[in-house]
């Protein structure tokens, strides 16, 4: 799952993740989307923003995490200050290059081709 709400941001984290092995994604760009689209099909990885137009991307995490348990997560963000001290997520700074987001991706997806996100 990619929760972006910029859709060109989105559109380039999709082909990081796809050149790296993902393979179906859904694509969030508020937080209560990202809550209902997960509930729909349980995502695999999540990557996130951390401010979206309508929410957070680490609210709508930890609504995600509540309900299905735990999921690795890839904070993609301009306001990595924002990002809880505790966790223990990669956290990549906008702008971000393909090759960022594809080892980072590598580094926490479930063993197995064909992740889906």
């Amino acid at each position: 799952m990619i929760i972006e709400d910029e859709p060109m941001v989105a559109m380039f984290i999709e082909e990081a993740l796809e050149l790296a092995g993902a393979s179906s994604f859904d694509i969030a760009a508020t937080e209560a989307d990202a809550v209902a689209f997960a509930a729909k099909h349980r995502p695999e990885v999540i990557t996130s923003d951390v401010r979206l137009v309508e929410g957070t991307g680490p609210r709508a995490v930890k609504q995600i995490h509540d309900q299905l348990g735990d999921i690795p997560v890839i904070f993609i963000t301009g306001t990595p200050f924002e990002c809880d001290e505790q966790n223990m997520s990669p956290v990549l700074m906008k702008p971000v290059t393909l090759n960022a987001v594809m080892e980072a991706f590598e580094k926490v997806a479930p063993e197995g081709d064909g992740c889906s996100n």
